[in-house]
């Protein structure tokens, strides 16, 4: 027998024969925190593995090495875009200064491939041009959208930003209506207080605003990266898409549904509108992989 196998088997039988150093009730409190850290730990291992094999393009190398850049130069709330943020992100795509005429043509590109990124260097690039987010850059459609949710401000971005993109695979969704004139328009849910209302904090709400800096689902360092589905482009159906989210917004303030962790939430909110209006089916609407990417998405509408 070999040194390190009796080595091995010597160690093994120590931690057989070992004495707990605690006892009682303090003992199975540290096994119940071991037990709540492995599970933690497993829990985020397999939410890595989900984030980075899923809706990850021809390419998931180049495309992993795309957000780990935007999550790198997105800065903290009220801090500047670095200005080597652009063109070290889309420089090889788009050049170091991109006009508004070749982003739309690149995120047109984009949009008809299928999921794809919508994310804070691009959009600060987009504001800086234009001063807001239309349809001269972004092309016009209905989008769905969907970010991860974690903290703008320090000390905590640098890093939650990273663990909430890549260890927290659940997403929030929202809708994007992009007209061919005026500014885009966003639909976002979630609970009173998120939007400041202080009456009813925990119902369910929605609110429609300019998709600005100050929306409630702009990209921003905490969500940096927006993974974006244009589920139309349709010139009669974006036409009517602003009032008809402004009527989904009206029922649900009439439904007076109390937010839920897993349903009805602001998923189930947006899931409900799609299906309502023929976007979506209530099979696909309830798939396990959508549930997986927006917890309450696939939930019952009332």
């Amino acid at each position: 027998m070999s040194k390190t196998s009796s080595r091995r088997d010597r160690l093994l039988q120590r931690v057989r024969h070992a004495r707990h150093p605690l006892q009682g009730w303090q003992r199975w409190a540290v096994i119940a925190g071991q037990g709540i850290v492995g599970f933690v730990a497993l829990f985020a291992v397999v939410n890595l593995v989900l984030s980075l094999s899923t809706f990850r393009g021809e390419d998931p190398l180049a495309r992993t090495v795309h957000e780990l850049r935007v999550l790198w130069f997105s800065p903290p709330d009220g801090q500047p875009m670095s200005p080597a943020a652009f063109p070290t992100v889309y420089g090889r795509d788009l050049g170091p200064a991109p006009d508004t005429v070749a982003i739309h043509a690149f995120l047109e590109r984009e949009a008809e491939d299928g999921v794809f990124l919508l994310d804070h260097v691009m959009v600060d690039r987009i504001l800086k041009l234009n001063g807001r987010i239309d349809a001269r850059s972004l092309p016009s459609g209905v989008y769905v959208g969907a970010h991860a949710l974690g903290p703008d401000g320090l000390p905590f971005v640098p890093v939650t930003k990273f663990l909430a993109q890549y260890l927290l695979f659940p997403r929030h969704a929202y809708i994007l209506v992009v007209p061919e004139a005026g500014p885009a328009i966003a639909f976002s849910a979630s609970q009173n207080a998120k939007f400041g209302i202080d009456v009813h904090p925990d119902q369910l709400s929605a609110e429609v605003a300019p998709f600005t800096p100050q929306a409630y689902d702009f990209p921003s360092s905490g969500e940096a990266l927006h993974e974006m589905t244009r589920i139309t482009n349709d010139p009669a159906q974006v036409a009517g898409a602003v009032q008809a989210l402004k009527n989904a917004q009206a029922r649900l303030a009439q439904e007076g549904l109390t937010y839920g962790l897993l349903a009805p939430n602001s998923n189930t909110a947006v899931g409900c509108v799609l299906q309502g209006s023929g976007a979506i089916s209530q099979q696909a609407r309830s798939s396990i992989l959508l549930a997986l990417r927006a917890p309450g998405f696939g939930a019952a509408c009332e």
